[in-house]
């Protein structure tokens, strides 16, 4: 059962028989329902100031009123504090609700049924020929974990990497490969190499200058389908996906597309011609702009004075190819903030073109930026992070300190890469998306606190409680659930639903994060003042119940935001 429904539903027929003439839109939602800052306070309040207009009462009056037509004892009762009416739930029969749902919905718990709207997340975007560094975690992850999100919640997810494969750097790097690059060096390097040489063209680029022209014209003669240069182009696209494909592996990140720039690059003459035919393109000293004075940005630059186009001309491209191609209900980018000026500006310029859906279906899903132990990171002055080296530190941490803590386990070191890498992902998750990263080693890989290591031990708890229990057949005794450590741990339980949709509606899934983190304390806290294997078998079964319901939720939560979930640790 829903209780924030069923409490909702209670005061609407309450309100109803008290006051007959009460407008209907003035009956309370669930939305209406808010959550004492004090358990002590009751499971729900409902403040009824919001009445006393329309009721020229005052609010404690419409309280007390309400409270005396209340029924369903059984569900919960009232107490009036003031304007307020706080409801506290019938605690045996709130466990009752509670567990028999998630016992019968288990992995399903809060899954909503396909609504038919579909949602393109464009997340991670990588650029070929360059590694992944830490700064590539936000994006990655916060993608993903909104696809499986959105895909709980009934919408049909669209996960697209935006390949950065088109631009004056990838004449560069065909101009350094050429001067210091070979069929060997790639072979052996890699992607490591192809870093390498982008990381000395830039270097040898200060004191030569000719160097720049000779980049320019290598990305000529891709634009011109030169077959060397496509030849040499397509070698470092195919090395960087192969690589690519190895750390999304160990993050268990997928994409339904990897259409980049360069995929529009022939898409972008509708986008042009429909400005010209629309008379919103503006000459600007030489190049052509979309003016946007009036909406108080600078004009959006369509064309350069020579011709080329820009990354706003192929965003607009590709924002008309997907919803042609997807018929999106939302289209999101998972995008630094630094970015926030360049989606106003593609999404406006849309609206201008008569696109009235680029202001209701299109976002920017901002997140802070990363910098390493104090410094902002740069790939061409070779300070980063590379997140392949972060993942294998990560594994080797947790290793140690399995082989330290559990020498005994059984497929130690699976267990290690998914403690190891969760961490990492744990945390990256953990907080408002929007808060700027200062990356430190020994804080990324800390395994204390609240940390993914810590919700993962949680749930290898349960997983051994279960284990150990076996088969108990009795009819739970739910009276036994009444203790106010098991209450704690059944109000989280039922709120995590509310979380999920929290997450999808603010595009925060952090807001899952901490619900399971605080699922995972509270369990713990009443783990470490109840035991499990006590008592009558029906008094078992019922705290066997709610360990389950812990693992299935627990499990869930991980799984939401791309972390695994152990049996054993």
């Amino acid at each position: 059962m829903d209780m924030r429904q069923a409490v909702a539903d209670l005061l609407r027929d309450a309100l109803t028989a008290a006051f007959p003439d009460l407008p209907k839109d003035e009956l309370p939602g669930p939305e209406h329902l808010e959550i004492p800052p004090d358990s002590k306070l009751g499971d729900f309040a409902y403040p009824c100031f919001r009445h006393a207009k329309a009721l020229k009462l005052a609010p404690p009056k419409i309280a007390q009123a309400v409270i005396e037509h209340l029924n369903k004892p059984e569900l919960a009762t009232a107490q009036q504090v003031n304007a307020y009416i706080n409801f506290f739930f019938h605690r045996g029969n709130f466990a009752r609700n509670v567990l028999e749902l998630i016992d019968s919905k288990g992995s399903d718990y809060a899954r909503q049924p396909e609504n038919g709207k579909t949602v393109v997340l464009d997340y991670s975007s990588i650029n070929i020929a360059k590694r992944f560094h830490i700064g590539h975690l936000s994006t990655t992850l916060l993608g993903h974990s909104l696809k499986r999100i959105f895909t709980h919640l009934g919408w049909k997810a669209i996960g697209i990497n935006y390949l950065g494969d088109w631009g004056t750097q990838f004449g560069k790097m065909i101009a350094a490969y050429k001067h210091w690059g070979s069929e060997q060096m790639l072979k052996e390097g890699g992607v490591t190499a192809l870093n390498a040489l982008y990381v000395r063209f830039h270097q040898e680029e200060e004191s030569n200058p000719a160097l720049s022209d000779e980049g320019r014209a290598w990305f000529k003669k891709i634009e011109d389908g030169d077959p060397e240069a496509l030849a040499i182009f397509e070698q470092f696209k195919e090395l960087t996906l192969a690589y690519a494909q190895t750390v999304y592996a160990k993050l268990g990140v997928t994409f339904d597309s990897y259409n980049g720039e360069a995929f529009f690059n022939d898409k972008m003459g509708r986008v042009i011609e429909e400005l010209k035919e629309k008379n919103l393109l503006k000459e600007s000293q030489g190049a052509l702009v979309v003016d946007l004075e009036d909406d108080k940005m600078p004009p959006c630059l369509i064309l350069k004075s020579d011709g080329t186009t820009l990354y706003a001309t192929r965003d607009l491209a590709a924002a008309l190819w997907r919803k042609d191609e997807y018929h999106f209900d939302k289209c999101l980018y998972i995008v630094a903030y630094q970015q926030n000026l360049h989606f106003k500006q593609v999404f406006k310029v849309l609206e201008k073109m008569g696109y009235d859906w680029a202001r209701t279906q299109m976002e920017h899903v901002a997140f802070g930026m990363v910098s390493f132990e104090g410094q902002a990171m740069s790939t061409r002055e070779g300070n980063v992070v590379h997140l392949d080296e972060l993942l294998e530190r990560a594994q080797e941490k947790a290793l140690s300190i399995m082989q330290e803590k559990s020498p005994g386990i059984s497929g130690m070191e699976q267990a290690a890469r998914t403690v190891g890498i969760g961490a990492v992902m744990f945390t990256t998750l953990l907080n408002n998306r929007i808060k700027d990263i200062d990356f430190w080693w020994d804080r990324a890989l800390s395994f204390d606190g609240d940390t993914g290591p810590y919700v993962q031990y949680t749930h290898a708890r349960c997983c051994s409680v279960l284990k150990k229990a076996g088969e108990i057949a009795a009819a739970p005794d739910f009276a036994v659930l009444e203790n106010d450590e098991a209450q704690a741990v059944l109000r989280l339980l039922s709120r995590f639903p509310e979380a999920v949709n929290a997450a999808a509606e603010t595009y925060e899934p952090s807001m899952v994060t901490r619900a399971t983190l605080e699922l995972a304390k509270a369990f713990n806290k009443y783990y470490y003042e109840h035991r499990i294997l006590e008592g009558s078998e029906n008094e078992q079964a019922a705290r066997l119940m709610l360990v389950r319901a812990v693992k299935t939720t627990i499990a869930l939560g991980l799984y939401l935001i791309g972390v695994d979930a152990p049996e054993q640790m």
